[in-house]
């Protein structure tokens, strides 16, 4: 009955024994692998003289280390989902399951929902690009009265909404693919805050905000970074500390130096954050029911984008929250 089951399992396993040799190989192994000869007794090296399978002797290495949910690529398009699990025996490892799970179709989807979102992005940008041009001459030309100015202003800040939402889903789809580039240079971090303050400094009047740029550390030494990228970062977690903020409210922006690396703290006293969604809040397409409640409109783009630049400078991101009394965010940029 064992060996009935074992062998008609839709995901591929295989055993080695403590000799790191194949001791059981079911029927989808077989076939996932497309290993025709005998394999049965063949150490794990040899796996190396297959051309197919040699990612996965590459993955597991001589001593099959253990190894949970990677992805490897086999010939002919295959993707595997790899598990390695050592099984032990009064402290000595007598063996090892590795389950190889067939993701070729998830990933074929998935490249085809990217290239879709990628090119529909990429056409609705240049449009909306235009018209929010058009929008800013009309404002600029001062010939407007004041409720054509009124409709003119909405229709701008609809159109530089949509221009964030397609920039952000470019933007997710060059980081799923790995074709999201960083240009680091030295910059003076402080300038750069300062600069995406400015840039949001009407938004803040606009709300009668309360707001402090704090330098906690006598001099922070330049960092190198991507400018662009980790402005990007900034002006996303303002955006929010305006956007879910109350009319009166504060906002405090610190910049320390702690441990050889540039700490950015903002915190406001806005929504907060459910405790029970607090887990989501970096998921992509994610949005906590208070906010969506206070702001229909968004992406639930910009804290995935936020945190994978981050981590690609060698940072983390984290934050603390209460709901109905605000939320503080926080990052931090190695200074090597």
């Amino acid at each position: 009955m064992f060996e009935k089951i074992f062998d008609n399992l839709k995901d591929g396993l295989i055993v080695f024994d403590k000799e790191n040799k194949v001791s059981l190989i079911n029927k989808s192994a077989k076939e996932i692998l497309g290993v025709k000869e005998k394999i049965l007794g063949k150490s794990i090296e040899e796996f190396s003289n297959f051309p197919k399978i040699q990612n996965l002797f590459f993955l597991l290495g001589k001593e099959i280390k253990e190894v949970f949910r990677k992805e490897i690529e086999l010939g002919e398009g295959l993707v595997l989902e790899v598990t390695s699990i050592p099984i032990f025996e009064e402290g000595k490892k007598i063996a090892s399951v590795v389950v190889l799970h067939d993701i070729t179709r998830e990933k074929t989807i998935e490249r085809l929902k990217s290239e879709f979102v990628s090119v529909s992005a990429h056409q609705l940008r240049t449009p909306l690009a235009s018209i929010k041009w058009s929008l800013e001459t009309l404002l600029r030309g001062g010939k407007l009265n004041e409720y054509q100015q009124t409709i003119v202003k909405k229709a701008f800040s609809s159109a530089e909404r949509m221009l964030t939402i397609v920039n952000d889903l470019l933007n997710v789809v060059k980081i799923e693919e790995g074709r999201y580039v960083y240009r680091k240079t030295p910059i003076n971090f402080e300038d750069l805050v300062k600069s995406k303050i400015e840039f949001f400094e009407e938004k803040i009047k606009e709300k009668q905000i309360q707001f402090e740029f704090r330098i906690l550390s006598k001099k922070l030494p330049k960092v190198k970074v991507d400018p662009e990228k980790i402005g990007l970062v900034i002006e996303n977690l303002l955006d929010n500390a305006i956007r879910y903020n109350l009319i009166g409210g504060t906002i405090t922006i610190s910049l320390d130096l702690k441990d050889n690396e540039i700490e950015f703290s903002i915190k406001d006293s806005g929504i907060g954050i459910p405790e029970n969604e607090k887990s989501n809040i970096f998921q992509k397409f994610f949005r906590a029911s208070n906010a969506i409640k206070k702001e229909p409109e968004g992406s639930g783009l910009g804290l995935f984008v936020a945190k994978n630049i981050v981590e690609a400078h060698g940072g983390k991101i984290w934050f603390e929250s209460e709901e109905g009394r605000g939320t503080t965010f926080y990052f931090t940029i190695p200074i090597k």
